[in-house]
């Protein structure tokens, strides 16, 4: 496999789905939209968004499986596989936000060898390849440089139809509610990774995502120069189980806060 002409290929199959998405914004009716679960919302774009890049996908990587979130394919148990959320920020989707992305990572095992993250609405491209260097739009990036935890700017997902680790949740935000100089909330886990990797946040926690939400956003992180793990440091992020992704400078003074 050759790295570079993998990332060009899928960045050539991710953008235009982007560019679908924004296109069907604003056209939704109640009806094209459902829950798969409380608070989890699917619509036929996330859908169709899905299809197209399984279609794209499979032609650059033939021998691959694919992980997606809207099971349009029948996920195909292999080590290598592409990890795929065609409309990560639904909800902020469908009620007219414009935070939003399309997540796209190539990985072998736990092994994350390409990632792409596309957010339509400031046409804003984020790739990355297995040590290569992350880039935006082109022009290399790199995490923060802030390694005093009170400068800090935090990222994080609130619970919203998982509610197992709310006590530990809380517990953790209000630990860095009053260590951080602030905490948002964008409610797009690939573009809080994606900023990460930019410099706009120092670090981004949260529990109870999954491969499809985190794959390509750890992987920019990574390559940006920052560091990835669970909430320990003991383990990975990769199932997004648990997720800390910081600039590394502050990942130590991170781990385990509660």
């Amino acid at each position: 496999m050759n790295p570079d002409n993998i990332l060009r290929q899928t960045i050539e199959a991710v953008r235009p789905v982007g560019h679908y998405i924004r296109a069907q914004r604003g056209q939704l009716s109640e009806a094209d939209i459902t829950d798969k679960s409380r608070n989890n919302l699917v619509s036929f774009v996330d859908r169709e968004a899905e299809k197209k890049l399984v279609r794209a996908l499979r032609e650059i990587v033939p021998s691959a499986g694919f992980l997606t979130e809207e099971k349009t394919i029948t996920t195909e148990d292999r080590a290598l596989r592409w990890v795929v959320d065609p409309l990560d920020g639904t909800t902020n989707y469908v009620y007219g936000l414009p935070i939003y992305a399309v997540s796209v990572a190539l990985v072998n095992g736990k092994d994350k060898l390409i990632g792409v993250i596309y957010v339509p609405e400031w046409d804003e491209l984020f790739y990355a390849a297995r040590g290569q260097g992350a880039f935006l739009n082109g022009k290399p990036i790199r995490v923060s440089d802030r390694c005093d935890l009170a400068q800090a700017l935090a990222a994080t997902g609130f619970p919203y139809y998982e509610f197992r680790h709310e006590a530990c949740y809380m517990r953790m935000f209000e630990h860095y509610m009053h260590t951080t100089r602030g905490i948002r909330r964008l409610g797009a886990a690939a573009v809080d990774l994606a900023y990460v990797a930019c410099g706009r946040f120092d670090f981004y926690f949260e529990f109870d995502l999954h491969p499809w939400d985190v794959a390509a956003g750890l992987l920019l992180v990574e390559e940006a120069g920052g560091k990835t793990s669970n909430f320990d440091g003991s383990g990975d992020a990769l199932s997004g189980e648990e997720i800390l992704a910081s600039n590394g400078l502050l990942h130590d003074q991170l781990l385990s806060p509660i």
